[in-house]
């Protein structure tokens, strides 16, 4: 049967975890995240798809290991998806899954870790870029600490193209905790500056390091800055002031990689 109203209950399931009410549960649009998922082995609770996307064929190899997991897979009207996906352009299927839990020890269980952590970067998209460059350059994890967005928000998870999916992600805390937690593992802090700062070229990004990056605008605050170890700057050619939060990031990690032997680039 297919799902025709919008007041359908599980209509109100998926607008409640877009809006970020579903408490820990996340949604997952579309099937690049949903197959992610799947890959990640994250526990999925249920999946919307329509007839048409069905009938397409394309879907039908994620919606048959949907299936095989136990997951309901419900049919519903193109009227009903255009509710149910906050996307423009609603997505063929959609997904509601348990947020993945981390274990923050887990940011720290390689020899010489390699954390990031985002503070009140407010923006959901750069949060998801920052954990999905993190994944890519070979960080241990993420914190997305202070008033920065829900990294597993469904704007931020598409951003991150199912990278926090698999990279241990912690979110909640305060940027001071974040600190003391890296501190505690033996990790030197690493605060970004516009200006100011140590060239980061001229700097070492080996060993155990933490890399803080500050929220748009703003940037990193003076309290957590005086709290850093280091401090660094990438160099800019005038007049350009500053860089994207995520850009910033990519830069660190990718230095901070190049910087380090083979075998510490990888993520066990």
């Amino acid at each position: 049967m297919t799902i025709t109203s919008r007041q359908n209950p599980i209509v109100a399931r998926f607008r409640d975890a877009a809006r970020g009410d579903g408490g820990e549960v996340m949604l997952l649009d579309g099937a690049h995240l949903v197959g992610d998922a799947i890959a990640a082995d994250v526990a999925l609770q249920i999946a919307a798809v329509t007839p048409a996307a069905l009938e397409a064929g394309d879907l039908q190899p994620l919606v048959t290991a949907l299936g095989e997991r136990g997951v309901e897979v419900a049919l519903v009207s193109a009227q009903v998806m255009d509710a149910i996906s906050p996307v423009r352009s609603s997505s063929a299927i959609v997904a509601l899954a348990d947020r993945p839990v981390t274990n923050r020890a887990n940011l720290y269980e390689r020899a010489a870790p390699l954390v990031v952590v985002a503070v009140d970067v407010q923006d959901p998209g750069n949060i998801g870029a920052i954990v999905r460059v993190a994944e890519a350059a070979g960080a241990t994890g993420v914190v997305a600490a202070g008033a920065s967005a829900n990294p597993f928000g469904w704007k931020a998870l598409r951003g991150s193209m199912g990278s926090a999916l698999r990279l241990p992600v912690v979110a909640g805390i305060s940027a001071e905790e974040a600190i003391d937690e890296a501190r505690g593992h033996g990790c030197r802090i690493v605060a970004t500056l516009p200006r100011g700062g140590r060239r980061l070229f001229d700097a070492s990004l080996s060993g155990a390091v933490a890399i803080l990056i500050g929220g748009e605008g703003r940037g990193l605050p003076s309290a957590v800055v005086a709290a850093a170890d280091e401090h660094l700057t990438i160099p800019m050619q005038a007049p350009v002031e500053s860089l994207n939060a995520a850009v910033t990031a990519a830069v660190l990690l990718y230095e901070a990689g190049r910087q380090r032997p083979p075998a510490a680039r990888t993520r066990h």
